[in-house]
């Protein structure tokens, strides 16, 4: 539109003046500008693209091909174009990057009449998530450079990052009921549906327990022997509130606690056992279902508005898988932690003010925090007076931030667990953990 205000100016001026050579400058300048207009809407109008992705559910550590396929059915040839395929920022900003690309997804091309153009590039898929692919930018514009046009191609795709499954070296974390299927190594509670031996009558053994059969052969009182076995259930209790979570720390720190959540419920579903969890994070394929991705900000206002709702979602409803037994309660699990995002609706004594009624008691209570503060420890403490067995773990590597957390927690008797880095999350189980009081 300058362009052409300036020249209308000049060709007014020498109009005026009678300038002939300029008017004939002028004129040649507006036909250029407007066969440039009409060129550059000509070959937009007849581009399309399509986006091709070799796999939309990964594991942490694959990698997946992208493609983009450009069709031009014009007669008049584009001298060029720049393609850029987008990526969301959040996902190739830190180091390493969750999504690393291998190649280029820029590129710079011609298209001749009637063509078509593929264009690919790699992605290694470093950390989960709930990533958008897409869509691409095109750019082109006349010879001259006097005119450029945007178009935005390729729809997105979503992919999602399944975070990798990290196996404990042992999980001794076990509920207090006193019937069950696993093994205990300390003999608290007895099984009697499961004997272990027979031994001599003691003083004091009550007549169920003696064993008639041994009894009548030997001709002395015999007592059975039971094995101690309990109920390994686990309800995790997930934090995601970003006031949770340093800003110094991250994304290391809700990583950390993101794959500990999925290494226990791993555990646990290989011991047949029941298992579920509780968190106040957010679905990503849901925030990004409430917001949508073409949003088009033709002004600054528009473009902050957009902007300040990308990382928000208005919904309180906390995300949880029933603790319950099944072959499909930890792929459901790790599904829900791929697409997990830190979310400020619920903090957690709100989670577990709302969401009491659906841990089971017969399961351990084990939530994972990185920080712990009064509140927290209350809420937690609640739990421990209305009769489940709470074991928390406090995602934080100082000694000294771990020892003020596990305090609050001591005097409502929990007693803490430290998970200091990815390494320890082996190890972080091993120990059985009683009530003190």
């Amino acid at each position: 539109m300058r362009w052409i205000l300036g020249a209308a100016v000049l060709l007014a001026i020498a109009l005026v003046f009678g300038l002939g050579l300029m008017v004939y400058a002028m004129y040649a300048l507006i036909a250029v500008i407007l066969g440039s207009r009409l060129l550059v809407r000509y070959w937009l109008m007849h581009l399309a693209g399509t986006r091709h992705v070799s796999r939309l559910d990964v594991e942490e550590g694959d990698e997946i091909t992208v493609g983009i396929t450009l069709r031009y059915d014009g007669v008049i040839p584009m001298p060029w174009m720049l393609v850029e395929d987008l990526l969301p920022r959040h996902a190739i900003v830190t180091r390493p990057p969750a999504l690393e690309v291998q190649g280029k997804r820029l590129f710079l091309a011609m298209l001749w009449p009637r063509s078509t153009r593929l264009l690919t590039y790699r992605i290694l898929c470093n950390r989960r998530g709930y990533f958008q692919l897409g869509p691409a930018v095109l750019e082109t514009g006349d010879v001259f450079g006097l005119y450029k046009q945007f178009k935005m191609i390729a729809e997105p795709e979503f992919i999602t990052v399944e975070p990798a499954i990290i196996p404990l070296e042992g999980f001794d974390l076990v509920s207090k009921r006193p019937l069950g299927e696993i093994k205990m190594q300390s003999r608290l509670f007895e099984d009697p549906s499961r004997i272990a031996g027979v031994r001599r009558y003691q003083l004091g053994d009550p007549l169920n327990r003696i064993h008639w059969a041994s009894t009548a052969r030997t001709g002395q009182l015999h007592s059975k022997q039971y094995e101690a076995t309990c109920i390994a259930g686990v309800s995790i209790l997930l934090d995601m509130h970003p006031d949770s979570f340093p800003a110094k720390d991250e994304p290391i720190r809700s990583e950390l606690s993101i794959k500990c959540a999925v290494a226990i419920a791993n555990a646990v579903q290989l011991m047949d056992q029941q298992v579920g969890i509780v968190t106040n994070s957010v679905d990503a394929a849901q925030r990004m279902k409430y917001e949508g991705w073409d949003f088009d900000a033709r002004t600054r206002d528009a473009a902050r508005k957009s902007a300040g709702k990308v990382d928000r979602d208005p919904r309180l409803a906390p995300q949880k898988v029933r603790t319950r037994r099944g072959a499909e309660q930890f792929q459901q699990i790790r599904h829900m932690m791929a697409r997990s995002e830190k979310n400020e609706g619920l903090k957690l004594p709100s989670l577990l003010l709302e969401m009491h009624s659906d841990l089971p008691r017969d399961a351990t209570v084990i939530p994972i925090l990185t920080t712990v503060t009064p509140e927290m420890a209350l809420a937690l403490g609640n739990l421990v007076r209305s009769g489940y067995v709470v074991t928390p773990i406090i995602n934080c590597f100082d000694e000294y931030e771990f020892a003020q957390g596990a305090g609050m927690l001591l005097a409502e008797r929990m007693v803490a667990k430290q998970l200091k880095s990815l390494e320890a999350i082996g190890q972080i189980c091993q120990e059985q953990a009683y009530p003190l009081f």
